[in-house]
C-alpha cells in the first residue's frame, strides 16, 4: 500500500493508513488537539492524493482499530455485503467518490453499493468530497423510516420539537411543545432532553407527551432523551413511550464511557419492540457528534470524522427510526469555528445517508465557540438543500435547559417555504386539520399556541 506521495518537489510520507486518514481531513481542532492533524495545507493535500488511489479492499485489509480488539468494528465488518464488497473491492478511494457524484447514479444505486461498504471507506470518500460534493451526494439519497408516521421522503423536511425545561415542569414542556406544533414542528419527535435522569422524572413526561399527543390526534411520536437503561425502567413500570434513545459513539471504549454496549441495546431494542406505544416497526433512536470519542480518551489515534462515520456504522445494525448528529455542541476544542462546524454538519449528514440512516442534524453552537446564529442559520439552508430528514428545532433557537443556541421553531418554516419543503405527509394532513397549514404554506394562525386552549 502506498503511503507517501510527491507534491511540489517534496516528499510526503505518512506512518500508515490511520495516519493517511487524519492528515487528509478538513481542519478540526480536535484532531490538532489529538495531535494527528496535517502541519500544513500542503500536507493535507498531500494525504488526500494518498488516500485518492487508496482502494476499498487496501482499506478493509487495514483496519484503523481491529476487530478482535473493538466491537464496532467486528460490527461493521460483519455488516458488510460480502456480494457487493467484491464488486467493488478493487475501485480506489477516488473511484467512489466518482461514482456517487455520477449524475446517473441516483439513490437505489448508492443505498446498493453502501451494503458492501465499511465506515471507513465512507469516511474516506467524503475526506476527498467539498462542500458542494456533499451537498449534492445526499441530496440523491432518499431514506424513508416508519415509526407512528414515515419520513424521509423527498420535498420532506421533517422536525424535532425540542420543548426543553430548567426544572422538568410538564407544565412549561407542554406550552413550549403547543408553541412548537403551532408553528408546524414535531413530525419527526416530541424529543425532551430531562434534567433529572430519575425513572420518575422520565415516567412523568412520557405520561404527559403521550396524553397530548392522543388528546389531539397528532400523528408523533414521543420520547424522553435520558439514559437508555432509565427509560427501560420506565416502560417496564408502565410508561408510554413511542421511542428508546441513546447517545453512542464509534468505538467500544467511548461505548463504555456512555454505560452501553451492543448487548445492552439488543435488549432495549427487543424490549421496546414488545412494549413500545409506537406502531413502529423503526422504534429507536439515536445521537451522536464529532469528537465524543476524543472527550472520552477512546479514541485510539483515529481522526473525529472517521469515527464519526463508525458511529453510523455501529447504528446501522438497530435500523434507527431516527438518527442525528448534534453538531457544534461539544465545544471549540473539537469544532473551534463556525467553518468547522458547518464542515461537520455536511459531513455527519452526507455519512449517515450513505449508510442508509434516516438522518438529522442538531444545527446548533455552544455560546464559547466562534459563531452566530447567522452562521447557523448557513448550516440549516445547506442540510435542507442536501435533503436532511429533520433538524431540530427550540423556542426562539435558545435551549434553556441544556444552554446552547439551535434552530428555532420559526426558522423551521422559514427554510420549509423558502426550499420548499413541507412536513411528514401525516402530519401535514394533521397541520391542515388545525388550520395550521394550507397547501404547504403556514396560515395566519400558525404561531398561536392558544389554538390548544381547549379541547375539541
Amino acid at each position: 500500500m502506498k503511503l507517501k506521495t510527491l507534491l511540489l518537489g517534496q516528499i510526503y510520507q505518512f506512518k500508515d493508513i490511520k495516519d493517511v486518514f487524519a492528515k487528509a481531513n478538513e481542519e478540526k481542532s480536535g484532531d490538532r488537539l489529538a495531535g494527528i492533524a496535517a502541519e500544513t495545507v500542503q500536507e493535507r493535500i498531500a494525504a488526500k492524493q494518498v488516500l485518492s488511489v487508496m482502494t476499498l479492499e487496501e482499506i478493509r485489509n487495514h483496519p484503523l482499530i481491529p476487530p478482535e480488539e473493538d466491537e464496532v468494528s467486528r460490527i461493521i465488518d460483519e455488516s458488510i455485503d460480502e456480494n457487493i464488497y467484491r464488486e467493488i473491492k478493487g475501485w480506489t478511494v477516488a473511484d467512489l467518490r466518482e461514482y456517487i457524484l455520477d449524475e446517473q447514479n441516483q439513490s437505489s444505486d448508492l443505498l446498493r453499493i453502501s451494503k458492501g461498504l465499511s465506515s471507513e471507506m465512507i469516511a474516506a470518500v467524503t475526506k476527498l468530497m467539498s462542500n458542494l460534493d456533499l451537498v449534492y451526494a445526499a441530496n440523491k439519497i432518499e431514506v424513508v423510516s416508519e415509526c407512528n408516521i414515515t419520513i424521509g421522503q423527498k420535498g420532506r423536511l421533517a422536525s424535532r420539537l425540542q420543548p426543553n425545561h430548567p426544572t422538568d415542569s410538564v407544565d412549561g414542556i407542554l406550552a413550549s411543545l403547543q408553541e412548537g406544533l403551532s408553528y408546524g414542528v414535531g413530525d419527526a419527535v416530541v424529543g425532551i432532553n430531562p434534567v433529572d435522569d430519575s425513572v420518575e422524572s422520565v415516567k412523568r413526561i412520557l405520561h404527559a407527551t403521550h396524553e397530548f399527543l392522543t388528546a389531539w390526534e397528532i400523528p408523533a411520536q414521543n420520547c424522553v432523551l435520558a439514559h437508555v437503561t432509565t427509560q427501560m425502567k420506565a416502560i417496564e413500570q408502565g410508561a408510554p413511550a413511542d421511542m428508546i434513545f441513546q447517545s453512542i459513539a464509534g468505538t467500544e471504549k467511548a461505548n463504555l464511557s456512555f454505560g452501553i454496549s451492543a448487548a445492552l441495546l439488543d435488549e432495549a431494542q427487543d424490549m421496546i419492540q414488545r412494549m413500545g406505544t409506537s406502531t413502529g416497526p423503526q422504534r429507536l433512536y439515536f445521537e451522536t457528534g464529532q469528537g465524543s470519542e476524543l472527550s472520552a480518551e477512546a479514541h485510539h489515534g483515529v481522526d473525529q470524522m472517521t469515527l464519526e462515520s463508525r458511529n453510523y456504522g455501529f447504528a446501522r445494525r438497530y435500523q434507527p427510526f431516527i438518527i442525528n448528529t448534534v453538531v457544534g455542541f461539544i465545544g471549540p476544542e473539537y469544532l473551534y469555528d463556525a467553518k468547522q462546524v458547518i464542515r461537520a454538519g455536511l459531513e455527519d449528514h452526507f455519512m449517515g445517508k450513505m449508510h442508509g440512516l434516516s438522518m438529522g442534524v442538531d444545527v446548533c453552537y455552544t455560546n464559547h465557540i466562534k459563531a452566530d446564529q447567522n452562521d447557523i442559520e448557513n448550516l440549516g439552508v445547506l442540510l435542507a438543500a442536501a435533503g436532511v430528514n429533520f433538524v431540530i428545532a427550540t423556542p426562539m433557537g435558545d435551549d434553556c435547559m441544556l444552554n446552547y443556541q439551535s434552530l428555532s421553531y420559526h426558522d423551521i418554516a422559514a427554510l420549509r417555504e423558502t426550499l420548499n419543503r413541507r412536513p411528514a405527509p401525516q402530519f401535514e394532513a394533521w397541520l391542515e386539520k388545525m388550520g395550521i397549514m394550507e397547501d404547504g404554506r403556514l396560515t395566519p394562525k400558525a404561531g398561536d399556541p392558544t389554538i390548544f386552549a381547549k379541547r375539541r
